[in-house]
């Protein structure tokens, strides 16, 4: 055999081997091809990029599109302090003194600076430090807007907001107080303060809330979407004591009882809003600093020092200052020979002197501890013709009648309010949308 010839057998791991070398050239081969024809789209027809989620933004040089790129802002958002300004709010934001002075200028004739008691704002300006568009929002429903115009100009207003007005009915059950009654249904206090306010000539809101009462209040509320915003007007209410219902149904801006008697009345039931009764009307009473016992005419209503007091009645201011037990002390006559006595006090109200006229809630004067007292409170006490007179079961007379040209009305009215709080259950409807700021609670 010759020593230069070779002798190849088959093997079938030879033939995979060669068909492997065979397969790796095909895949280079498309490979390096698919990479010329990217380079050559890219070379000669380039493309935007678009980044994930985001807009297309055009690419720069021949063929780029002619969308323009979006501008980049700037956003300094601020409070306004309590004991603070607006303007000190801008300048402590560092916001440039040009633009404070611009911001100033602009809203002056909107809004009231010196009247702000706080609020929330937005300095949005572009890459250059311009700006764009200043957002000043004093209350959820009360917004202004400063915005630059085509021009480099600037204009100036208050925004409207879309506000939601619904008519709900509200039904509650005391447990220890109207307050917390009010709570636990989901309600605010000034609601509470409203709805007393409608009773408070009807009920005591210190003797007569017992645990179990329960009432009933159909009013609007007002809302920016989903945010409530605040409580409109009240159309009724309702409450119940036992056997006793109270009634109160609203009609042009007065309420009136179901016989269309005003719920105002000639005296109030109490001089203070929402206290406690911390000594009653007693004819033997141990007085807690001279001893022994003594009658106590009046009722003790224990508050902070410097809550407000409010005549009961309008009347004249027979005495203001001091008298001896009773400390500082305003006496008040009032029509049908009642006089009422206020004692305590820590001062007096504003123009308040011997011979003034007063009106049925203005305030004489603020709680206090001055004279014989161990804390702070109002002595409260009335008399008829010299004669004490327990406060807490006097009676009054009623209030004044509707007009006779508006009974009929009055009566269609009274008709819709009565079924409304007689219903199975509380209801919520809209009754109207409208923008800007309405009058409320």
């Amino acid at each position: 055999m010759n020593s230069e010839s070779r002798i190849t057998f088959y093997s079938p791991r030879n033939e995979e081997s060669r068909k492997r070398s065979r397969g790796r050239t095909i895949f280079l081969g498309a490979l390096f091809t698919a990479m010329l024809l990217v380079i050559y789209l890219f070379t000669f027809f380039p493309r935007p990029f678009k980044a994930p989620g985001g807009p297309t933004e055009p690419m720069s040089g021949p063929g780029a599109g002619s969308r323009p790129q979006e501008p980049q802002q700037q956003v300094i958002e601020g409070k306004v302090k309590e004991r603070s300004t607006f303007y000190q709010s801008l300048k402590e934001n560092r916001i440039p003194l040009q633009w404070i002075d611009l911001i100033v200028s602009k809203l002056r004739p909107h809004v009231d600076f010196k009247k702000i008691k706080g609020g929330t704002y937005r300095f949005i300006s572009d890459i250059k430090g311009e700006l764009v568009k200043f957002v000043f929002e004093t209350g959820p429903a009360e917004v202004y807007e400063i915005v630059r115009d085509s021009e480099g100009g600037y204009t100036a207003g208050r925004k409207e907001i879309l506000l939601e007005t619904y008519l709900a009915k509200i039904v509650g059950e005391i447990g220890s107080s109207l307050f917390e009654a009010m709570e636990a249904i989901g309600e605010g206090d000034g609601l509470v303060v409203a709805f007393a306010e409608i009773l408070a000539w009807e009920v005591d809101f210190y003797k007569d809330v017992r645990e179990g009462d329960r009432f009933k209040v159909v009013v609007e509320k007002v809302y920016k979407g989903d945010q409530f915003i605040r409580y409109g007007a009240i159309h009724a209410v309702e409450y119940q004591r036992g056997e006793r219902t109270i009634r109160g149904i609203g009609y042009q801006g007065e309420f009136y009882n179901e016989d269309g008697h005003s719920l105002k009345k000639a005296f109030l039931k109490a001089p203070l809003q929402f206290t406690r009764i911390s000594s009653r009307f007693s004819r033997a009473r141990r007085h807690p600093i001279l001893g022994g016992v003594r009658p106590h005419f009046g009722v003790d209503y224990a508050a902070p020092i410097g809550t407000p007091i409010r005549a009961v009645a309008d009347g004249t201011v027979l005495s203001c200052g001091w008298n001896g037990g009773f400390g500082k002390q305003v006496v008040i006559r009032h029509p049908n020979g009642y006089t009422s006595y206020y004692g305590h006090l820590s001062g007096f109200g504003r123009g308040i002197r011997k011979g003034v006229r007063v009106k049925q809630k203005q305030i004489i004067g603020y709680v206090g501890s001055t004279g014989l007292s161990t804390g702070p409170h109002l002595d409260y006490r009335l008399t008829r013709d010299g004669r004490p007179r327990n406060p807490l079961k006097e009676t009054f007379p009623a209030g004044l009648p509707i007009r006779k040209e508006e009974v009929e009305r009055f009566q269609k009215r009274r008709e819709e309010m009565i079924s409304w709080l007689q219903g199975e259950t509380p209801f919520h409807r809209k009754v109207e949308a409208t923008t800007g700021m309405l009058r409320g609670l």
